[in-house]
């Protein structure tokens, strides 16, 4: 028999260590079963439950769950609509999320994959500073894929980078804000 403080009590009957255990308000829990003489412990088994599920808590807490967004792009995708969907991939990379991106063919597209590669990888240079390529962009089906992972980097200081937009559209206005108007 184990004490609550973990020290050995010795072997004894089974309704000695429960006097015991009731003596000192204690549960009495079978520890080790399989041992001879059978292992049992005094201790207060609600408060034990509760302690175990708190660590499993903070261990969830502590897990991140990876989270991976989908970008769709086709070969012909105008300017601002592809700007607009490069702003929607760091998003998704600033707030640690994968993204992967497709790239859909139809019809006679698929016969001139290298236009969407060349799509893709001018993204990925972009996006270069938010995210880095984990895989390749490679070809199934009618679909090209790549997928991008975020960058891990250090928190940076409150400086013009950190706020501004990945176009630069942000760092522009505030450079206009700052200039007096001419009369």
């Amino acid at each position: 028999m184990v004490a609550p403080d973990g020290s050995q009590v010795g072997v004894l009957k089974v309704e000695e260590a429960q006097y015991l255990a009731n003596q000192l308000g204690l549960d009495l829990v079978e520890v080790a079963p399989e041992a001879t003489p059978p292992v049992c412990r005094m201790m207060d088994y609600g408060k034990y439950k509760y302690e175990l599920s708190v660590r499993q808590r903070e261990a969830r807490k502590k897990q991140t769950r990876t989270v991976v967004k989908e970008v769709k792009f086709r070969p012909k995708t105008d300017d601002n609509d592809y700007e607009w969907k490069k702003r929607r991939v760091v998003e998704f990379l600033g707030e640690g999320d994968k993204v992967k991106i497709t790239m859909m063919f139809r019809g006679r597209e698929l016969s001139h994959p290298e236009l969407g590669s060349r799509v893709l990888q001018k993204l990925a240079t972009e996006v270069a500073d938010w995210g880095a390529i984990e895989q390749n962009a490679r070809l199934e089906g009618r679909n090209m894929t790549m997928q991008l992972a975020p960058v891990k980097r250090r928190k940076e200081s409150t400086g013009a980078h950190a706020g501004s937009h990945p176009d630069g559209a942000a760092g522009a206005a505030v450079e206009a804000a700052d200039d007096p108007a001419e009369e």
